[in-house]
């Protein structure tokens, strides 16, 4: 993969995240994206489903995608191998959701703090794309 593809996911609103069931059926998820330059980092919940399926299979495949995760004809989409982050890498991937989605990412983030008492039952996931 170039720079380049990883360089438009990372800007991308939203990735689609591709996961694969023990069928093999794929499972497409839109996800916030953000990118230090050699990985890509999603956020989400520890109990979903997403992070259930890669504990058992790394493979994905990312594509651009808007909110429904609906794909536009000539969307970047690359193959790569996702790892589960530890929570103290959890850091790293919240700063940098913080500077890319400001406000909306504190909306999210806030109010499940309060409710869990200062519990963040969140995941982070790295991803780093295969090379073309």
């Amino acid at each position: 993969m170039t720079s380049d593809a990883l360089e438009a996911l990372g800007r991308s609103r939203y990735i689609s995240l591709t996961t694969y069931r023990k069928d093999g059926t794929p499972v497409s998820t839109p996800v916030w994206v953000v990118s230090d330059g050699t990985l890509l980092y999603v956020w989400t919940k520890t109990d979903t489903w997403k992070v259930k399926r890669l504990r058992r299979d790394k493979r994905v495949v990312v594509t651009a995608c808007d909110l429904r995760g609906r794909v536009a004809e000539g969307a970047v989409s690359v193959e790569g191998t996702a790892t589960l982050l530890e929570q103290s890498e959890m850091a790293k991937v919240r700063r940098l959701l913080s500077r890319k989605y400001k406000w909306q990412y504190w909306m999210l983030d806030y109010p499940a703090l309060i409710a869990r008492l200062g519990k963040r039952p969140h995941t982070g996931i790295a991803i780093r794309p295969e090379q073309a």
